[in-house]
């Protein structure tokens, strides 16, 4: 088998990434980051010795009916996002995390790790969750092998010879997807909470417990989000930026989201249901199309749909942290946006089937709003899109300044908010980030809305050669 069998387990920390050896003496990282701050510096030096020669455009532009239609619909776009902002922000300053109930209070929970073409990444996955101080009585782990076309299984089995009956493996016969996986979880579990872990996953030791507890404080909770951050930041330039932008998504937007009861989406790599909740809409789940077609991806948007449709609260619990491998090759990870997009197509219509409804007791109008700006954002694509083909061919030096100066603005919100709760000097990644995906990942959404019927996952297929070099591996 390939890799190291050591049931070590490293999360990230800040000693991991001292300043002085990340930054200074890691030459590419430095180069980028001082690159990109010369570029914005240089966009705002050109904006503003420019400055005569953009106000002739804009007078010229201004003069005609539909410069000045553009203009007033650009300025309430603008109002509407930084009131989104300011809304959001009064939400976030109301969050407040729950902490652990005690060992006496805590549920019997069943934890689901479904794999798929993991390798050893699922072994490290169960060791932390064995390692975790939940009450083993009241613990049971089960992962499923989803017709793996790599060692997954053997790792799964490597496992289970070291930790015993501290979990359950299974595999299933072939490759029916992750929400089959689950499906076949929820059935064999005996919890009465269900916490689904991805199987290229850490959780700390004390995350399980923190999952489970608002299901024993808050008796309208039906599922809650996990805080999600980057394991293998260290391992690429688009993991160390992505880090940044799953703080702020996580730590600012879901925790004024959990404050109105509606986090719009239960991540994958760390998510917790009460069984009742599921078992309700189980099969509607499974079952669900989407243009005829069966879904296969969003099966987290989609149980989140369907538990908040049922008038329960899903929750975000800043204190439940778990660090997931993601994506370091551009390939992979225009791919992983493109599904996710799909899947934000999809549950965005099935919200709007119950949201305006009286879905549940209680204020409503939180939730509209959370889920107007999604439309509002996915309404704009296409429009937004041909603005910004038209200024490049007409006015590239004003759109290519214009652009940087509004990254500059926007993505100094994230690097501030995580400067203020992490690292300052990580924070600075949120300058390139932006710059990343304002240029090169800009085709996701209208590609995805446009191709939104497709269902195939992407990500984790492995090449004949892959498979080939995998077996040997094995042998």
């Amino acid at each position: 088998m390939k890799g190291s069998t050591s049931s070590e387990i490293s999360i990230p920390t800040r000693e991991h990434f001292n300043p002085i050896k990340k930054y200074i003496l890691n030459f590419p990282s430095s180069f980028i980051l001082i690159g990109t701050f010369l570029l914005l510096f240089g966009a705002v030096s050109l904006f503003y010795f420019l400055q005569s020669y953009f106000e002739e455009i804009y007078v010229q532009r201004m003069t005609t009916n539909w410069g000045m239609a553009l203009t007033a619909i650009g300025i309430s776009l603008l109002a509407i996002k930084v009131s989104f902002l300011i809304y959001i922000l009064s939400l976030y300053l109301r969050y407040k995390v729950i902490y652990s109930v005690t060992d006496k209070e805590l549920p019997l929970c069943t934890v689901i790790v479904p794999a798929y073409n993991e390798g050893e990444l699922v072994y490290k996955t169960l060791i932390s969750l064995v390692k975790s101080d939940y009450p083993q009585e009241k613990l049971q782990i089960i992962s499923i092998d989803d017709g793996s076309q790599d060692d997954t299984w053997q790792w799964m089995k490597k496992a289970k010879a070291a930790l015993g009956n501290r979990i359950s493996i299974y595999q299933q016969p072939e490759n029916k997807g992750k929400r089959h996986a689950l499906y076949r979880g929820f059935e064999l579990a005996v919890g009465e909470v269900f916490i689904t872990v991805d199987s290229d996953s850490i959780v700390k030791k004390d995350t399980l417990r923190n999952m489970a507890s608002p299901f024993v404080v808050n008796e309208d909770c039906g599922a809650v989000a996990g805080n999600v951050r980057v394991l293998n930041k260290a391992n690429g330039l688009i993991p160390r930026m992505l880090n940044v932008n799953f703080a702020f998504s996580f730590e600012f937007v879901r925790s004024a989201q959990s404050v109105l009861g509606s986090v719009l989406c239960t991540p994958g790599a760390l998510s917790a249901y009460r069984k009742t909740a599921v078992f309700n809409c189980r099969q509607e789940w499974i079952n669900q199309t989407f243009m005829g077609q069966v879904s296969k991806i969003g099966e987290d948007r989609a149980m989140t749909n369907m538990i908040l449709k049922q008038g329960y609260k899903v929750l975000f619990q800043r204190n439940a942290y778990v660090y997931t491998n993601i994506p370091e090759q551009y390939k992979n990870l225009y791919k992983m946006f493109i599904r996710w997009e799909r899947s934000n197509v999809r549950e965005n219509i099935a919200m709007s089937k119950f949201a305006f409804k009286n879905f549940r007791k209680g204020a409503k109008n939180g939730t509209r709003i959370l889920l107007l700006n999604q439309w509002l954002k996915m309404i704009m694509v296409y429009p937004g899109v041909l603005l910004m083909v038209f200024f490049l061919c007409t006015y590239p030096i004003l759109f290519l300044c214009s652009t940087l100066v509004s990254i500059l603005v926007f993505s100094s919100i994230q690097a501030l908010f995580y400067a203020k709760k992490h690292s300052f000097l990580e924070a600075l990644w949120a300058y390139p980030y932006s710059i990343f995906y304002a240029f090169t990942l800009f085709w996701i959404a209208p590609y995805a809305i446009a191709t939104a019927g497709r269902s195939g996952w992407l990500t984790r297929e492995l090449t004949k050669k892959q498979i080939k070099e995998q077996q040997v591996a094995v042998i």
